[in-house]
């Protein structure tokens, strides 16, 4: 559709015959030009440029004859059916590029995403088992803290022990307890008993053990 506006009577009366029929087939022969310029399946996205192209160049014509050129529409544009299946073909390929770039794209971020999983997983359960580590590990040194203290605080007490009043006979009497208790875990056979055979080796172990702590009262 050309759109256009009488700006000198006379002129378009007198200095050309039919100035509607002229612009009009001006207007298609530069149509035609300007769609050879251009690939076909780009004509439906340039329409805007091809229409303002087609008033340019007509105006300049109709300008001589007082007629300015106001608008220009493509109203549709219907190329042979042979040049439509080719352009439908290559439509049809171009999606089907478009939907395998994009297949393809999806498969690849799926196994980047597994993958991703995967390591995060694997540093998880790594870290959970050096943490596990470190707590066995500080759980075994706080145990044989425990008992380093514990056996410290218990020599500690003996030893104070010794040193008051009535240590000595208390530790004589508890030597020779544990003395006769061993002495009668070993001699013991079934139902029968063995004895020594000197019953003084008794108190000679006692007499032992009480000079032993004798001694160590005099290193202190």
């Amino acid at each position: 559709i050309l759109y256009m506006q009488v700006l000198d009577p006379e002129r378009a009366s007198y200095g050309i015959t039919d100035y509607v029929f002229s612009l009009i087939q001006l207007a298609q022969t530069t149509l035609r030009s300007e769609i050879g310029k251009i690939d076909l399946d780009r004509t439906f996205e340039e329409r805007g440029a091809i229409n303002q192209a087609v008033v340019n160049e007509v105006d300049k014509a109709s300008d001589a004859w007082g007629v300015k050129i106001l608008r220009y529409e493509i109203k549709n544009i219907t190329p042979p059916s042979d040049v439509l299946a080719a352009m439908e073909k290559q439509m049809r390929a171009e999606r089907e590029k478009r939907a395998a770039i994009l297949t393809s794209e999806g498969e690849r971020d799926s196994k980047i995403n597994f993958a991703e999983g995967e390591k995060q997983r694997v540093i998880k359960e790594s870290e959970a088992i050096k943490q596990q580590q470190i707590n066995e590990a500080e759980g075994e040194a706080s145990a044989i803290l425990a008992v380093a203290q514990a056996t410290a605080e218990g020599l500690q007490k003996v030893g104070q022990s010794l040193t008051s009043s009535g240590g000595q006979e208390a530790m004589k009497l508890r030597i020779a307890e544990q003395y006769l208790q061993q002495f009668g875990n070993l001699a013991k056979t079934g139902n029968t008993y063995v004895v020594p055979a000197n019953m003084s080796d008794v108190g000679s172990m006692l007499a032992l053990a009480a000079g032993m702590l004798k001694g160590g009262e005099k290193r202190e």
